[in-house]
């Protein structure tokens, strides 16, 4: 608090964050109740695959479908690096909505 009073810039409240992790929270609370074990670690880890996507500015649907077409033709083992969201490029394949003309 002394910081802030000597340097104005800083703001004192964090709502940009708060707004951003909001659906997390409150998924996380959800994921405590979803019936078998398992299945909280496992909707956690879509989530989290959904939320990097939006971030990369990738639609999730096209990712998931892009991504789960290719990872059957990758051997045991193979790097997968450049399936992740902060690095996939849609195949050729991959049929991306035009852009809307505003």
């Amino acid at each position: 608090m002394v910081a802030h009073l000597q340097h104005g810039e800083p703001r004192l409240d964090n709502n940009l964050v708060e707004n951003a992790i909001r659906p997390s929270a409150l998924g996380k609370k959800n994921w405590l109740f979803v019936g078998h074990p398992d299945a909280g670690q496992r909707s956690a880890i879509i989530y989290s695959i959904v939320i990097s996507c939006q971030r990369h500015g990738h639609d999730p649907l096209d990712y998931l479908r892009d991504v789960l077409t290719r990872l059957p033709q990758r051997l045991p083992g193979a790097d997968i690096s450049d399936l992740l969201p902060v690095n996939w490029k849609p195949s050729v394949d991959v049929e991306l909505p035009a852009p809307s003309q505003s």
